[in-house]
């Protein structure tokens, strides 16, 4: 979380929380949503500002209800999600590869999941940002278990690292990280929120 930004929720508490104005995609994209685009139930613009992608990245949190949002100065914006808090990528590195969320910080995965699309899900330890419900200005940084999409175009090379098997509506299996087999089960998309406790639409 940015100094500038603690400081302004000192200096400005009671600014008016804001819903709906902006979306974390199935790419780990973020989109601003106007009013046009919220009652339409479309996508929304992609953000492509490099600056303002990384002010949004940086200053990403958490509640304790599961709401994820972007600290925009004194203002709490919280975020549509159209998949899961996390979008992650699997990143060649000098230490071999690595997974990286849309934020540029590291998940050490658990296990795996699929579900009945065909989509892949990175269950694993992920360092976040956490807002104290009783002090509006007080973050910790924790390191926690969370759940991550994983972007579509990684979804071949995870198949050369999965040894897969048939269940009834996805598959399961195992997968090989770092010289360790994980697991790679079955779930069905409904399922995740409650799983891992995050709300992918948050409202007033």
């Amino acid at each position: 979380m940015d100094e500038q930004v603690l400081r302004s929720l000192v200096k400005w508490p009671n600014v008016r929380d804001c819903y709906g104005w902006l979306a974390l995609d199935r790419r780990g994209q973020w989109r601003m949503r106007d009013e046009f685009t919220q009652q339409h139930h479309l996508l929304g613009q992609v953000i492509v500002h490099q600056a303002l992608k990384e002010f949004i990245s940086r200053n990403y949190a958490r509640d304790s209800h599961g709401r994820f949002f972007f600290q925009n100065g004194p203002q709490r914006v919280f975020i549509t999600l159209d998949a899961t808090p996390w979008v992650v990528r699997i990143i060649p590195s000098d230490q071999g590869t690595q997974l990286l969320t849309q934020c540029q910080n590291s998940l050490e995965p658990t296990a795996a999941l699929s579900d009945e699309n065909g989509n892949i899900y990175i269950v694993g330890k992920v360092t976040q940002t956490i807002y104290e419900d009783s002090d509006r200005g007080k973050f910790s940084i924790q390191a926690s278990e969370s759940v991550a999409l994983l972007h579509d175009h990684d979804l071949d090379l995870f198949s050369e690292l999965a040894s897969l098997r048939e269940e009834a509506c996805s598959f399961g299996g195992s997968w090989n990280w770092h010289g360790k087999q994980l697991p790679l089960d079955p779930i069905h998309s409904s399922e995740l929120a409650t799983r891992f406790h995050y709300i992918a639409k948050p409202s007033a």
